[in-house]
């Protein structure tokens, strides 16, 4: 059983910069594919990107591609989301997840994923 426990979510103007870290126990990091996904009020939860077991294998949604980064620190059982130039839309309950998949592979779609994190809370101010 893997636990995930999310961090770093806060209230920021748009435009700043904001690091999630998700840092996982329970499991054997590196067998697992790591996801970011986000549920802003009143809407379904989406994709944000994800990084497979390689650490050069990401995914990214069209609406964070070129301003978010996902990085995985398997020494550290932890996964990272770097949010840049951050607008208003990105304001969400920000969720980490984690699948045991092949090493090339990066889930985006929820039913894919075995575990989950209870969510971080980010909120940008315009």
């Amino acid at each position: 059983q893997v636990q995930l426990v999310e961090s770093g979510g806060r209230l920021v103007q748009a435009g700043e910069s904001l690091r999630l870290s998700c840092v996982a126990s329970g499991g054997n990091f590196y067998n697992y594919a790591m996801g970011w996904f986000r549920q802003a009020p009143g809407k379904e939860r989406e994709f944000v990107g994800g990084v497979g077991r390689r650490v050069d294998v990401t995914l990214y949604s069209d609406s964070v591609k070129g301003r978010f980064t996902i990085s995985r620190d398997d020494a550290k059982s932890t996964v990272y989301l770097q949010m840049n130039s951050l607008k208003p839309d990105d304001t969400a309950v920000y969720y980490c997840a984690a699948d045991r998949v092949g090493p090339w592979y990066v889930p985006r779609h929820e039913h894919e994923y075995d575990y989950w994190g209870q969510g971080t809370q980010v909120t940008v101010s315009s």
